[in-house]
């Protein structure tokens, strides 16, 4: 008996349920369900980056460890000395990764010392994109073939309003979706009562050419910076009447 009242509390649910269609939530304070709505909106909207970090270091082997310090610090230095002789601000030029190691020739049948190896990299932000290109073949020529140059990542510096307008196109995106279900399922539509938010910037990926002169001659480094787009997503519940 007690299974048949079981089923049959069942059945009857699901009538209830087909006869009269809601939209049910559950409430995150009591987990209790109640009426209301969820839903998730999106806004995009796209910027262009106004600055650029890159990573700028100088890597050398030499076979002491004194002479391979000695070296880098010389060669970095010459490198920060580039970079804010091009323009970028002493307080935009970081620390980023400094190593001395051991390295090895494991080709043979024991292992073989090749000298140490010192690994100094700076991280740049440059906020004048036009000399961008000019920036990094200052730097490629002035330090050498023991550059390394990497890292590359745009950013806009204020995205405030950028952000703003993105939240204002999800609200929109998550309203309609919502009151198109409250009229769907026979209800109608009431106040917000919980928002969640999140949002992502997406990287451009960015256009480079190698450091080298062509047989033309000299050429600066191209950089685009190109449109770089700002989501933002929102998830939203409604209250139903």
């Amino acid at each position: 008996m007690r299974k048949l009242t079981v089923i049959g509390i069942a059945m009857a649910a699901f009538l209830v349920a087909s006869c009269t269609p809601s939209v049910t939530v559950e409430n995150s304070e009591t987990g209790a369900a109640a009426n209301g709505i969820a839903v998730s909106g999106t806004g995009e909207v796209y910027g262009t980056p106004d600055t650029l970090q890159m990573q700028f270091g100088v890597s050398v082997i030499r076979p002491t460890v004194q002479q391979a310090v000695r070296d880098a610090a010389a060669l970095a230095d010459g490198l920060i000395t580039s970079l804010t002789s091009s323009g970028v601000a002493a307080e935009d030029i970081q620390t980023a990764n400094y190593s001395i190691y051991p390295e090895y020739d494991y080709s043979g049948t024991e292992q073989r010392l090749l000298g140490y190896r010192v690994d100094n990299t700076v991280v740049a932000k440059i906020r004048d994109l036009d000399s961008a290109g000019s920036v990094i073949d200052e730097a490629a020529s002035g330090t050498g073939d023991e550059i390394r140059i990497s890292g590359v990542s745009f950013s806009i510096e204020d995205d405030t309003e950028l952000i703003a307008a993105a939240r204002a196109a999800a609200w929109d995106d998550a309203y309609a979706k919502a009151q198109q279900l409250a009229e769907l399922s026979g209800t109608t539509l009431g106040d917000a009562v919980a928002v969640s938010e999140s949002f992502a910037n997406m990287d451009p990926m960015p256009v480079y050419r190698d450091f080298a002169a062509d047989e033309a001659g000299a050429f600066e480094t191209p950089i685009s910076s190109g449109q770089q787009q700002v989501a933002v997503t929102l998830q939203v519940k409604f209250s139903t009447e």
